[in-house]
């Protein structure tokens, strides 16, 4: 049991900072005018546990911000997150 939530709290780490990350990058290629990170590509950071990093750097960066879609998706994502950790984890402790 200790060993699965170390390696999870391991994952979730990796991923916020992958997410954080690509925000950053995103907003320097956008502002040189380079090929973009696919906004396809921050979700599914986002929905594979990354929207922790993904929401903040949306508002490190000042990127995505006025994006209705990101504004309002990337909570959405960490409220429906924290729900999935919540109920797997009151099954698993029954």
């Amino acid at each position: 049991m200790e060993d699965i939530i170390k390696y999870c709290i391991i994952y979730l780490i990796a991923i916020n900072l992958i997410s954080f990350l690509a925000m950053y990058i995103d907003k320097r290629k956008a502002k040189y005018g380079r090929w973009r990170i696919p906004e396809q590509t921050l979700f599914i950071l986002a929905l594979i546990g990354g929207s922790i990093g993904a929401i903040a750097g949306m508002y490190t960066f000042r990127h995505k911000t006025k994006k209705l879609r990101f504004f309002i998706g990337f909570p959405v994502i960490l409220i429906l997150q924290i729900i999935l950790i919540f109920s797997v984890w009151n099954d698993f402790i029954k």
